[in-house]
């Protein structure tokens, strides 16, 4: 048996030690009526071979109305607005129901991703609602979740190595809205700041950018597209940009703490925004009525996003809709209009 693709069972464990199913159950739960030794030689070989319990059916057969009630949540970082008003949206769809959650942050990190979904296992919860880190590009840490009986809901960030349910905002037409309105307002040379590629928030964005470019009749530039997604970055970029010949006389950007930094820039130049150079971001957050001038940027409804994943999730624990069924939400995204664009 390959433990690194099958979980194993307690069965499996039996049959490969010569056991009872019923010797292996007490010896993982310390239970005297099993030798000391006995004990510790069938949890070293439960340990050595990857074993976890199967806690919601465990649960689910101790009592058919009442499953654990802890679902695991994982964000990418605590300190972004979007990420905590999904949390608040979760939190509050998780109490309604009587349901509590685990909190951890994977600090945009694969690896503590990895130990975070262990760590999920080991503490019994019922379900995982997750934004994947950034640079996660291997999907097995999820699909053991899922093979050890745990539905998954994927919200922004979602995976496309994994068959499991999702709720995200329309970034294609979001991004679509936001640059049209660049256009309309007098905008045509457009640049973009995005995020990685392996992300489909950053493609669908991307290609609301471009499209919304073509349908307006202008010709997306590949100069005037870059990876930049944060603050520090785009404070970094941003002069070298504007220090061409050629100048964007607008910029869209995948977030508003990259929004924010052009604008930082682009006022510490000398530029009027946005007389001229216009600015929109994505998300709403709170960094986007803090700047001066207020910054014109795509709501993402992040508390909806929470409310409309947890849901899923305890739907699925509950058996209200069915652990095998992929379940799609899209919340739809809003144009939210202010100072920085004409």
């Amino acid at each position: 048996m390959d433990s690194n693709k099958t979980p194993i069972t307690m069965k499996d464990i039996a049959r490969l030690m010569g056991v009872s199913v019923s010797t292996v159950s007490r010896a993982l739960k310390d239970s005297p009526r099993i030798s000391p030794k006995r004990r510790e030689e069938i949890k070293r070989f439960a340990k050595e071979h990857n074993y976890y319990p199967n806690f919601l059916a465990e649960s689910l057969r101790k009592s058919r109305t009442q499953p654990v009630r802890i679902i695991g949540v994982i964000l990418p970082q605590f300190q972004h607005y979007y990420f905590s008003s999904i949390l608040s949206g979760i939190e509050d769809e998780a109490a309604r129901r009587g349901y509590t959650i685990m909190v951890a942050q994977s600090d945009e990190s694969y690896e503590r991703e990895v130990d975070i979904c262990h760590n999920f296992l080991e503490n019994k919860v019922c379900g995982v609602i997750v934004s994947q880190a950034k640079d996660t590009k291997n999907y097995e840490h999820f699909q053991k979740l899922i093979d050890y009986g745990l539905p998954i809901v994927f919200y922004d960030r979602i995976s496309t190595g994994v068959n499991a349910s999702r709720v995200v905002v329309d970034d294609y037409q979001g991004a679509f809205a936001a640059v049209t309105h660049l256009v309309n307002t007098g905008c045509r040379r457009i640049a973009f700041f995005g995020s990685p590629m392996n992300m489909e928030i950053s493609k669908n964005r991307y290609n609301g950018y471009r499209d919304a470019l073509l349908k307006q009749g202008l010709r997306p530039c590949d100069d005037f597209e870059f990876y930049c997604d944060n603050r520090q970055a785009a404070e970094m970029i941003t002069p070298e940009i504007l220090s061409n010949e050629d100048i964007p006389d607008a910029f869209f950007a995948v977030n508003d703490d990259t929004a924010v930094g052009i604008l930082y820039s682009a006022k510490r130049l000398g530029y009027r925004v946005p007389e001229d150079i216009s600015i929109c971001g994505f998300s709403n957050d709170i960094h986007s009525i803090a700047s001066d001038p207020m910054l014109t940027t795509v709501e993402q409804r992040g508390t909806i996003v929470g409310k409309e994943a947890a849901d899923i999730l305890i739907s699925q624990v509950e058996g209200i809709i069915s652990k095998d069924k992929i379940v799609r939400r899209v919340v739809r995204t809003k144009l939210i209009i202010r100072g920085t664009t004409r």
